[in-house]
């Protein structure tokens, strides 16, 4: 029971996974289709992540109230009425609703996914090794949307794959009605599940210095993360000059090195510490930046590209996923290990907020900076998040440290 348990959380995660992280892709279609500017197609990302913000600010204390495993179900069977509705869309509002969806049913399914890794977890190690598999199946759920996204482009009707993500909803939904997930040991106070009762326990924990690290620590990782996911199309697009379908599935290579990192660092954390890791990774992902981008200065548009005659940029870049990967679920996990069941809940909140800001703050400047700037100094800038990122992991390491001391 407890691997179905597991194996359920990661497909619901990932596939709300999938639908949040179509935005780049939704951006690139919506340009074409609906003829909007970049920066209104960056209010996507606003859209998703401000809901977000407001799932976890309204929700924090009901959803452990209303059951987590009942509230995943609530959420797949919304998602599955929003992505029927969307797939009649004839202008960019539509999008924009659908994202607005999205959002909320993100910060409830965070919020249920990660308390219930603390339910099944045996110790922090077994946290931190859940957390990594969840979050690199999650990947993989963007992984697979980028390829279903760019099938159903190639096929000349691309709102159709809502269609099929509403049907996959359904069966996701139904399925989660055959598993079984005990929350007896969530202290629950369901009469005092008010919004009122979610701020207090997100701001009691918000006022400590442990919290404020991780909190600084993540809201710049999705800053980075975000940034280049979202406008990994179009820099492929119009900076590397690759068809349009290809650009989104190219992009997909991205999600790959992210997903292959989580699913090692969930092996490798079991055995060396976090810190000297995450550091390495930081550094090798600095490095690669700096070869990668300078091979796609220059590149000129050619008539029938493909995969094989592709710029080495555009294979070379989007590796920088796999030494991204296994920051956020690391932070994330040793946060949450280092509380006690009751305030997972109001964590996770916080972490949601501050994710989902980084991550809007991050797409609207790259797209700010696609619009503006020359070719890859978007990309380049953000060197400086990445650099502030290491500068303020040994800083949660010890401010972490000394809250469960």
């Amino acid at each position: 029971m407890r691997t179905r348990t597991i194996a359920s959380l990661a497909l619901t995660y990932a596939l709300l996974g999938l639908l949040m992280n179509s935005v780049g892709t939704v951006i690139l279609q919506s340009i074409a289709q609906f003829g909007i500017s970049k920066p209104m197609g960056s209010t996507l990302e606003a859209c998703k992540d401000l809901s977000v913000v407001a799932a976890s600010f309204l929700l924090v204390a009901a959803v452990p109230a209303f059951g987590y495993r009942r509230s995943l179900i609530a959420v797949l069977a919304a998602m599955a009425a929003a992505c029927l509705l969307a797939s009649f869309a004839t202008g960019f509002a539509a999008m924009q609703a659908l994202f607005v969806a999205t959002g909320l049913a993100f910060g409830v399914t965070k919020i249920a996914t990660y308390s219930a890794i603390g339910l099944v977890a045996r110790d922090p190690a077994d946290h931190a090794s859940i957390t990594g598999l969840i979050e690199g199946v999650f990947m993989g759920g963007v992984l697979a949307g980028a390829w279903i996204f760019g099938w159903f482009i190639d096929a000349g009707d691309w709102l159709r794959v809502y269609w099929l993500l509403a049907a996959v909803c359904a069966l996701a939904a139904i399925l989660w009605l055959g598993v079984r997930l005990d929350e007896s040991m969530v202290p629950v106070d369901r009469e005092g599940a008010s919004v009122t009762a979610g701020w207090k326990a997100m701001l009691a924990l918000a006022a400590l210095p442990a919290t404020a690290a991780v909190l600084a620590a993540l809201f710049l990782y999705v800053l980075v993360e975000q940034g280049v996911g979202t406008w990994l199309p179009t820099f492929n697009r119009e900076i590397l000059h690759l068809p349009a379908a290809m650009s989104v599935q190219m992009s997909s290579l991205f999600v790959a090195s992210l997903a292959l990192g989580r699913l090692a660092s969930g092996i490798l954390l079991r055995r060396i510490d976090w810190l000297p890791v995450l550091l390495a990774c930081l550094a090798a992902l600095a490095l690669l930046v700096v070869a990668a981008l300078p091979l796609a200065e220059g590149v000129q548009p050619r008539a029938g590209i493909g995969w094989a005659s592709a710029p080495a940029a555009a294979w070379l870049f989007p590796l920088i996923g796999f030494f991204l990967a296994p920051i956020y679920p690391t932070v994330c996990s040793v946060a949450l290990s280092a509380l006690p069941q009751q305030r997972h809940a109001a964590m996770i909140g916080l972490i949601v907020i501050f994710s989902a800001l980084g991550g809007t703050i991050g797409s609207f400047l790259v797209g700010l900076l696609f619009q503006t700037l020359p070719g890859t100094t978007a990309f380049y800038l953000l060197l400086l998040p990445i650099a502030l990122v290491a500068l303020a992991l040994p800083f949660v390491r010890r401010r972490v440290a000394g809250a469960a001391a």
